[in-house]
């Protein structure tokens, strides 16, 4: 946490409390263990530095002359730099946003899905069958016999029930493979790791449509009317389906197309606002009176 904290939010690591003490000071302050030096280094790592120290800086540079003011403006420019670098430049902060977001919404999407597939698999279509039957009143066989807990599906369409099972378990399974993968604690947070992931949940819930539709069609009953809404209504759902994956596919095609070009230098990247005008200007300064 404190780790993502430092090098993914852009905190500012040398705020002031009420008491006037920073986080490095609140740290040395506390009882002292192997994970409070680790936390230290972070703290360092990151640019951290105590009240007093602070106070000195501001303190020499009020009282500095004007050469030593150059000095000391070109010391804090280079340390800006060096904690603007360890704390992701502007330029950076915004796949590292995008990749955030991305993995909050594949989280909870992939968590929906699973539930859904999850619930489905066990409250299959149709119920189940509350009672056994193998044999009739009068001890002999019975033609279509079932066990209790099994699903009423599954012995009266059996083709469309093995097909619901097919696709539901794509759809859990794709999901719980996002779910997997974003709680593993691999290096995954590059963008074509996040499209593989993408890709996988189309799959989900691609499927998952499929699976809807199937039961859709299951429980509705046999009689005319009925049947002919129920094609009108899966024929202009499938078609605005298809029409929707096929312009999100392209769309992402043409994104991941202009990135390679501009990866490749056959496209002018796009323009990013420096992280520190100021200190970039003052630096220039520096460097044009020495």
């Amino acid at each position: 946490i404190i780790r993502f904290l430092l090098f993914e939010t852009g905190v500012d690591v040398n705020a002031l409390n009420a008491s006037g003490a920073t986080a490095l000071d609140i740290l040395m302050q506390s009882p002292r263990d192997l994970r409070d030096m680790e936390i230290e280094d972070l703290l360092r790592g990151a640019g951290a530095q105590s009240a007093r120290d602070i106070r000195n800086i501001e303190h020499d540079w009020v009282r500095a002359p004007t050469k030593e003011r150059q000095i000391l403006r070109h010391r804090g420019s280079a340390l800006s730099s060096k904690v603007s670098e360890s704390m992701k430049p502007a330029e950076n902060k915004k796949p590292t946003d995008w990749l955030g977001r991305k993995r909050s919404s594949l989280m909870v999407v992939a968590s929906l899905l699973a539930t859904v597939a999850f619930q489905a698999a066990i409250t299959p279509p149709g119920g189940v069958w509350q009672d056994d039957l193998q044999v009739d009143e009068n001890g002999n066989p019975v033609e279509n016999p079932h066990t209790v807990g099994t699903s009423v599906m599954a012995y009266k369409q059996g083709k469309e029930y093995g097909l619901v099972m097919i696709f539901n378990t794509i759809s859990f399974l794709a999901s719980l493979s996002i779910i997997l993968l974003l709680v593993s604690g691999l290096p995954i947070k590059r963008r074509r790791w996040m499209w593989i992931q993408m890709v996988i949940m189309w799959v989900a819930v691609s499927t998952l449509v499929v699976t809807y539709f199937i039961t859709l069609r299951h429980m509705s009953p046999n009689e005319e009317n009925v049947q002919i809404v129920l094609r009108k209504v899966t024929e202009i759902s499938g078609w605005t389906w298809l029409t929707l994956m096929v312009v999100v596919f392209f769309g992402n095609v043409v994104r991941m197309n202009l990135w390679i070009l501009r990866k490749y230098g056959y496209i002018k990247p796009k323009d990013v606002e420096p992280s520190n005008v100021d200190d970039e200007l003052e630096l220039g300064e520096v460097r044009t009176e020495d």
